[in-house]
Formats: C-alpha cells, sequence, structure tokens
C-alpha cells in the first residue's frame, strides 16, 4: 500500500530565499512606516508652512487668538532641556555602570541594577507630579536663589542664572528629563561593559595597571562607539519627552536666555494645545511642530549614526 502524498519539503535555497524575503519585507515595512508619518505630519502642516513660511521656525511669537504662531520657542525649549538632560547623565550613568561592572560587590549589584530598572519603568507622568509637587518647590527654595545669590552677578553665567525663584522652567525641567534618561543609558552601558573580554583586563592588571587605569585605557575605548550610541539613545528619549516636561516646564511661550525662567518645549506644546485648537490654522500650526520634533530627532540620530560610522573606521584603522 503506498503512502499518501505529502507536500514536499522547501529545499535550502528556497527556504533562504524566503527568509530573506521576509526579512527585507520587514526591513521595508519600517522605512514605509517612516516616511509615511513624516509625510502625514508635514501635509498636516502645510497651512502652517504656507502661511508663515520659514517665520514659522524663527518667529518667536505665539498668539492663537490673533492667528500667529512661531516655533522658536518651543524648540529652543527642547534642544535645551534635552542638552542639559545629557549633561546631568551621562556622567552618572557611565560611573553607574561602571561601578556595577567592575567596583560592586557581589551582594550589591543585584539591588541596585534593580533599582535602576524600577527607574526606568516608572510612568513619565509620575515623574512629573514628583517634580512638581516635590522637587519645584525644593528648587523654588533652597537651590534658585543660592544660584541667583552666587552665579547671578557673575559676567557670563549670570543671565543663566538670574530670575524668580519659582521652581519651574527650564533648569527644573532639565534635571527631571536627566533622572529620567539615566536608566536607558546606564542598562546600555552596563551590557556594554560586561562584554569586554576579560582577557583584556586581565592583561592590562598584569602589566601594572590600577583600577582607574584599566577602566579609562581598556573599558571605555573598547566601547566607546556603543556607549556613544547609548548617549544617543537616552538625547531621542529626552527629546520627545512629554509629560513630565510638560508639568513642570511652564509652558510659556517665552524666549529667555534664564534657565530659571518657564519655556515650552514642542512635546508639551502639543499636549497642552491640541484639544484647544479651534481653527484649522492653529491646528496644523500643532502638526507643523510634530514635524518640526521628527526633523530634528531624524537629523540628531542620523548625526549619531554617521559619527559611529567614523568612529567605527578610526578604530578599525588603530587595531
Amino acid at each position: 500500500m503506498k503512502p499518501s502524498p505529502t507536500a514536499a519539503p522547501i529545499s535550502g535555497a528556497g527556504a533562504d530565499r524566503l527568509f530573506r524575503l521576509v526579512t527585507a519585507g520587514a526591513a521595508w515595512l519600517v522605512l514605509a512606516l517612516l516616511g509615511g508619518a513624516a509625510v502625514s505630519m508635514a501635509w498636516g502642516g502645510r497651512l502652517a508652512f504656507e502661511t508663515f513660511g520659514w517665520g514659522f521656525i524663527t518667529g518667536r511669537d505665539w498668539d492663537a487668538v490673533a492667528g500667529n504662531f512661531g516655533a522658536l520657542v518651543p524648540i529652543y525649549g527642547t534642544l535645551v532641556t534635552s542638552a542639559i538632560a545629557l549633561i546631568i547623565a551621562v556622567p552618572i550613568s557611565i560611573g553607574i555602570a561602571l561601578f556595577l561592572t567592575d567596583i560592586a560587590p557581589r551582594w550589591a549589584k543585584g539591588p541596585i541594577g534593580v533599582a535602576i530598572e524600577l527607574l526606568a519603568a516608572i510612568p513619565s507622568i509620575i515623574y512629573g507630579m514628583w517634580g512638581l509637587f516635590v522637587f519645584a518647590p525644593f528648587m523654588a527654595a533652597h537651590v534658585e536663589p543660592w544660584l541667583n545669590e552666587r552665579l547671578g552677578p557673575l559676567p557670563v553665567l549670570g543671565p543663566l542664572f538670574t530670575g524668580p525663584p519659582i521652581g519651574i522652567g527650564l533648569l527644573t525641567a532639565s534635571i527631571v528629563l536627566g533622572i529620567m534618561i539615566i536608566p536607558f543609558i546606564t542598562a546600555v552601558a552596563r551590557d556594554v561593559f560586561d562584554a569586554v573580554p576579560r582577557s583584556l583586563k586581565e592583561a592590562a592588571v598584569s602589566l601594572g595597571s590600577t583600577r582607574w587605569e584599566v577602566l579609562s585605557r581598556v573599558t571605555l575605548p573598547y566601547t566607546r562607539s556603543a556607549i556613544i550610541g547609548a548617549i544617543f539613545l537616552g538625547l531621542g528619549r529626552a527629546l520627545g519627552e512629554t509629560m513630565a516636561v510638560t508639568f513642570v516646564l511652564g509652558n510659556a511661550h517665552d524666549l529667555s536666555p534664564s534657565l530659571l525662567m518657564p519655556s515650552n518645549s514642542i512635546a508639551a506644546a502639543i499636549a497642552n494645545e491640541f484639544t484647544e485648537a479651534d481653527t484649522a490654522l492653529y491646528r496644523s500650526a500643532l502638526i507643523a511642530l510634530a514635524f518640526l520634533l521628527f526633523v530634528v530627532t531624524f537629523i540628531v540620530l542620523s548625526a549619531a549614526k554617521l559619527m559611529l560610522m567614523r568612529i567605527g573606521k578610526t578604530h578599525g584603522r588603530v587595531h
């Protein structure tokens, strides 16, 4: 009795071809979604771009009643808060990662690592409420008066730290944002530092290197490109943060050099005002803000990719 016919198994070459088509389709789907999102936002903001032209990007005024919209203040607030957040978060994150991988005793690695992961799991609105009800009053009562008194009279730094100690502004939002991105940079940096071959560290120790020399001359140079990638990952997270920044930034469309003054960001402006947009031009201006945030993020991450490629080439020539 003959066995019932069954479907012939896919050959090795056919399976490879199918796998290549599926993975290529997934990759092109991501590009299509990215392009579709950019086109839809640009189309939604076309009315604002047609009405104001380049003045929409360089304009300071944001007057919904008069129908006059400029994106300079939200762009400025987004870039300044993200930059200061990185200045705060990067050294702390790398220090925590180095401590966990090379310095901390075994019994301390687990609890500290879990605490870092829990910080990453806290919703951004919780950070915002903590910043508004706990951190902002602390800044207004203790930090900002000291900054006004000590740094305000200085000729260069003075304008950055002069202003009413209200606790809400660019500096407070930047610190909260820096706390939020610390877990993300730390998690990536910790995994990268763990991947450094132990033989390299042992070789450095055998040559008489101290622990600091091993960290600074072996661990950090070996993981340089990956650390830069982790930093830009945190920057991307900071650029798009909405709720926490909305609580503590002040939501004021005022351009001031002082870090103590309230300001605005692109994400916060969209979150605060989209439900109040009662005209087509108002809605288009907010969608145009979203498109500008997309463009800024794309430029920053593209610059990071180019930097990583250059570092990779240099690393290859050196080694």
